[in-house]
């Protein structure tokens, strides 16, 4: 650890009590001293894992995932909210990410503070979200489509048939369903198995949370998804809704239910810039301890670039990350179902070796599945939501045969070769048997590898992974009891368990670093994007 302070330490931190300052002024500035006021957030296809940074106001006005949960969280502790008013668009993404939100949602209302959710319509995905409010309206033309839940998959092999194109796969895992859209017709009875069980989870998960937010007996509830279709009045008379009103009517409405001194609402981006981003006031003489909370998404592929998750990429943040002594723990918010096997151990690698060092917390998202599941296996703590798609431990892979569309359309293709599997990945032709063999003996390989990272970075005996695995996918609660996940969570409760484990106090100064951190560029064109919208909007509207 560093002796003594540095002055450009000390500089900085000075620097960054200055901007504290200035938030805190700013914020006195434009709320009433007494009567507190209602909080504004929206909610849409808007919201993602990240966002550009700002100095005072979020770039374009909106938060990040894990910005807006920091920002309920302190609403329900913050005296002066008053309430909660959430204008719900729709679109905000899978079902893990609705779990989060609502759980925010539910802090809010045990609290003690109202919790006010207006939207034009509801589907089933922004019911479940929106039940957890304590008054829930919706447009008096609108209409809420309660239709439940439905997994659908693609299947391609009729159409590869039509053009004379084969996919030549073979997999290790019976489960393991990934290239069954090019393989198969229909659903292989694992898949359909595996599907059929995933779907009552979320099913089951929807119908909990209905009957608790909307306090009606989850017989009644799934009688109502049957039925399907409310406009605004039947989904009232049925208990779903509380009423109606229009967007002009909310303000109104809002300080009827808990009155406050502000006349309209504060947006939650100005809160969160003035109130709750940044670690608050800093020691001079002392660095503050931080925590990197890394986001990875996409695929996982070898190489560089800022597309998916990137072995070069990663290497590089997980290398700085682990080298500076200020980083006491590391959450990986991970996005991902899967990608290049080779790839994945080793990223893999870098985070068994961050995980030696500090304490490494995953905190899953929608999916985080086969590669991404083997990522996860390096953590020292693994957390997901119920409705997260993990595990997918296996192995599948091929190439595509397009011999016969080639045929058809009369190319002809001629090839000289030295050695037996010379011709293994040319796309003319099929594998042989010679070459069927040594694939699957790569892939087998590549799956005993598999197995044997997620037995010692989960402590699990080879075959109680074994039963987990052969490719099949489970959901967050399901992985839970199979000892995938240590706990059901999301953003929050990772950076709650990295701090326990790193040996921070619940309500130390801590600073948290969301990487990677966007280009300066992306900051300026954020600001221009502001500008051109209008200027900026510290009051809220």
């Amino acid at each position: 650890m560093p002796g003594r302070p540095s002055l450009a330490g000390v500089a900085r931190r000075a620097a960054g009590n200055l901007r504290h300052a200035l938030r805190l002024a700013a914020f006195r500035a434009g709320t009433p001293r007494r009567g507190g006021f209602w909080l504004r957030v929206r909610l849409g296809p808007a919201l993602d894992e990240m966002r550009a940074p700002g100095a005072f106001w979020p770039a374009g006005g909106g938060l990040g995932l894990l910005e807006l949960l920091q920002t309920l969280s302190a609403a329900s502790r913050d005296a002066d909210v008053r309430g909660v008013l959430v204008e719900l668009e729709g679109g905000v993404g899978g079902w893990s990410r609705r779990q989060a939100l609502r759980r925010g949602l539910v802090e809010l209302k045990q609290a003690g503070k109202p919790v006010v959710v207006y939207a034009d319509a509801l589907d089933t995905g922004d019911l479940f979200l929106a039940s957890a409010a304590s008054t829930l309206w919706i447009a008096p033309s609108g209409a809420l489509h309660l239709t439940g839940l439905r997994l659908e998959s693609l299947f391609l092999r009729g159409f590869l048939d039509r053009l004379d194109v084969e996919a030549d796969v073979v997999r290790v895992g019976s489960h393991k369903g990934a290239a069954e859209t090019f393989t198969r017709e229909t659903m292989s009875p694992e898949q359909r198995e595996q599907m059929e069980t995933l779907l009552d989870d979320l099913f089951s998960g929807l119908v909990d949370a209905l009957a608790d937010g909307r306090r009606i007996a989850p017989e009644r509830v799934r009688a109502l998804v049957d039925e399907g279709l409310f406009p605004a009045k039947a989904a009232e008379a049925a208990g779903l809704v509380d009423g109606t009103r229009y967007p002009d009517e909310l303000a109104a409405a809002v300080n009827e239910l808990a009155p406050a001194s502000r006349e309209k609402p504060l947006d939650a981006a100005t809160y969160y810039a003035r109130r709750v981003g940044g670690p608050g006031w800093l020691p001079l003489l002392r660095e503050p301890p931080r925590v990197a909370y890394i986001v990875a998404r996409g695929a996982i592929r070898r190489g560089r670039g800022l597309r998916g998750i990137t072995t070069e990429a990663m290497r590089t943040l997980l290398r700085r990350v682990r080298e500076d002594e200020r980083v006491r723990g590391v959450v990986l918010r991970l996005e991902s179902p899967g990608g290049d096997g080779l790839a994945s151990d080793l990223i893999w690698r870098e985070l068994s070796l961050v995980a030696r060092e500090k304490p490494l917390v995953v905190s899953m998202g929608d999916v985080a599945a086969s590669g991404g599941y083997y990522l996860a296996a390096a953590a020292s703590s693994v957390l997901a939501e119920a409705g997260t798609l993990t595990g997918s431990i296996g192995v599948v892979g091929g190439k595509v045969n397009l011999a016969g569309l080639y045929d058809r359309l009369g190319v002809r293709r001629e090839a000289l070769e030295r050695g037996a599997k010379a011709g293994l990945f040319s796309e003319a032709r099929g594998f042989t048997a010679g070459e069927r063999s040594a694939v699957r003996a790569e892939m087998e390989s590549v799956y005993e590898t598999f197995v044997a990272r997620v037995a010692e970075g989960r402590k699990l005996a080879p075959e109680a992974v074994e039963r987990a695995a052969q490719g099949r996918l489970w959901s967050g609660a399901r992985a839970q009891g199979l000892g995938l996940v240590d706990a059901l969570g999301g953003p929050l409760e990772a950076l709650r368990e990295v701090m326990r484990r790193a040996g921070l106090g619940e309500h130390e100064r801590v600073v948290v670093d969301v990487h990677p951190r966007l280009p300066r560029f992306a900051l300026l064109r954020g600001w221009i994007g502001v500008a051109l919208a209008g200027g900026l909007d510290p009051g809220g509207r």
